[in-house]
């Protein structure tokens, strides 16, 4: 599960992991409030999970409190790579930035360990970096049977070329990082850019994610607000087919499938990774009620959420709901008594993500 980076930055903070001085504004007004509390020119961002927002438009600069609220209003008409942009970061302004280094850690299921990465060429071209330079990146392969140690984190920051002077600091970012990794079960956790200002170093950024299997155990998450808000995850988008997936990742997948067969999403709805019977008839019922839909593309890849579950749930649905098809795609755990019971009630279903998505858009493509 991908999470916004004001609560990256949340958890980032509880680890004792400098970052901005920030607060999240879901519209103009609040922005201007929260820039005022600051006190200070601000950063805009807007909190959209996908990658690469700064290059899209999605992070604007204010010199005041009004500024920040204009500016709030802009990215609210924007849609960034598929997510309408419905909530911003109002942060403090990072003025006095020296260099920009990179520092991430990804679960690589090849090797079954973590993979720590880090640059001194960081910020938005660090893809390129990896591309033509990737010398430039530190890896390193951490054991997760064994604990990593201080001094560990040192040695990368040694070998990322930072000054002397900087490798005790650089390596405390690089130790903290980890631990966050461990602790929350994430599979990514990555600051671009770790900023180097004449005060020390600040993550200007955060991206993280969380292995959705382990959603179950991670209390500590789940008692932060925005968890408490809302019960999953939907944006309404301008398009004609409702994206539902479990977890943001599938989610977005089954979006640009859609966008690449030939139409737009109209939604994105993650349920989570532990969804139950009654998540899925709320979620299916939320985007019935929205009049642009003329699909729904379920995309469920079962771990904890059961397919017999998720298969349960679409019959509910389908006893009331009798003018927009579901398309489904169900495999994972319980898949063979899901898959019985969609056929016990004549529902047809697929096993391949691609194939229900080009089905989705063709019941679409008839209409028009």
């Amino acid at each position: 599960m991908n999470i916004h980076e004001y609560m990256a930055k949340n958890i980032f903070k509880k680890a004792n992991i400098k970052a901005p001085e920030s607060y999240l504004a879901k519209s103009p007004e609040e922005a201007v409030e929260m820039a005022k509390r600051i006190g200070k020119p601000v950063a805009v961002k807007s909190q959209v999970l996908s990658g690469g927002r700064g290059k899209a438009g999605g992070i604007l600069f204010a010199d005041t409190p009004e500024e920040a609220g204009e500016r709030t209003a802009e990215l609210f008409t924007k849609v960034i790579k598929g997510e309408k942009v419905s909530q911003v970061l109002i942060e403090e302004m990072v003025q006095d930035k020296k260099e920009e280094y990179f520092l991430s850690i990804i679960l690589d299921r090849d090797s079954k360990k973590p993979l720590i990465m880090a640059s001194k060429s960081g910020g938005m071209d660090i893809e390129q970096v990896a591309k033509e330079s990737p010398e430039k990146i530190v890896k390193k392969y951490i054991d997760p049977l064994a604990e990593f140690m201080p001094y560990e984190a040192r040695n990368i920051a040694l070998e990322m070329g930072v000054d002397t002077s900087e490798v005790s600091e650089v390596g405390d970012f690089i130790y903290k990082l980890y631990n966050v990794f461990c602790d929350y079960d994430a599979t990514v956790v990555e600051i671009n850019p770790l900023m180097k200002t004449s005060e020390g170093f600040i993550a200007a950024d955060a991206k993280m994610a969380i292995d959705d299997d382990a959603l179950f155990r991670q209390s500590k998450v789940k008692e932060f607000d925005e968890f408490k808000d809302e019960k999953f995850a939907y944006v309404k988008l301008d398009g004609n087919v409702a994206v539902i997936g479990n977890g943001a990742g599938l989610t977005l997948t089954g979006m640009d499938l859609i966008k690449y067969y030939g139409q737009e999403p109209a939604t994105f709805l993650d349920v989570g990774g532990g969804a139950s019977e009654e998540s899925i008839v709320d979620a299916l019922e939320l985007v019935l009620k929205n009049p642009n839909v003329k699909v729904i593309f379920l995309n469920v890849l079962g771990g904890i959420t059961r397919a017999d579950d998720v298969a349960k749930a679409v019959v509910d649905v389908s006893k009331e709901n009798t003018d927009i098809p579901i398309v489904i795609r169900l495999t994972g755990t319980n898949e063979e008594e899901g898959q019985a019971i969609l056929k016990e009630h004549g529902i047809p279903f697929e096993t391949s993500m691609e194939k229900a998505a080009q089905i989705a858009v063709s019941l679409v493509d008839d209409e028009e």
